[in-house]
């Protein structure tokens, strides 16, 4: 009889730890992202080099460390640039400045109607990692910032 509710213990104690990850996912899930600043570093025949610093805001209790992060600039369904952020972590209900790079295309179109930023950042999580794709839609004075520098 001991035994019986012993396990009985450890599966319920399993079902709430699952049921605490998998809120706490897809809570991770939800990461904001915004542009907190760029600006541009240099323009050549082959298109522009940007310094960008984006926000990431942690809506989950869980601490996440994400690697680099390689992103896409994409204006109506076409990428048009590229980019890396640093390695950062995120804490628990907080949020992170991230700064990183990308470059654009020559041929970007100077009539942007729907830009966006988008990626999967990998996090280390306790003893696991997540990928969290993350999609960005800048407001179209920060994509005339952000792209064209106008």
């Amino acid at each position: 009889m001991k035994s019986s509710k012993k396990a009985g213990i450890v599966v319920l104690f399993l079902l709430g730890m699952s049921i605490f990850g998998y809120s706490q996912y897809a809570s991770a899930s939800q990461i904001g992202v915004s542009i907190s600043q760029s600006e541009l570093l240099d323009e050549t025949e082959s298109g522009s080099n940007y310094n960008i610093e984006l926000r990431f805001e942690n809506p989950s209790l869980l601490i996440m460390t994400a690697g680099e992060t390689e992103f896409f600039v994409i204006d109506n369904d076409e990428i048009i640039g590229k980019g890396q952020l640093e390695s950062f972590t995120l804490y628990p209900l907080d949020s992170s400045f991230v700064k990183g790079t990308f470059h654009t295309d020559s041929n970007t179109n100077e009539e942007s109607q729907s830009v966006r930023i988008t990626g999967v950042t990998k996090y280390d999580v306790i003893v696991t990692s997540i990928d969290v794709p993350f999609v960005y839609y800048p407001t179209e004075e920060q994509a005339r910032e952000f792209i064209h520098q106008n």
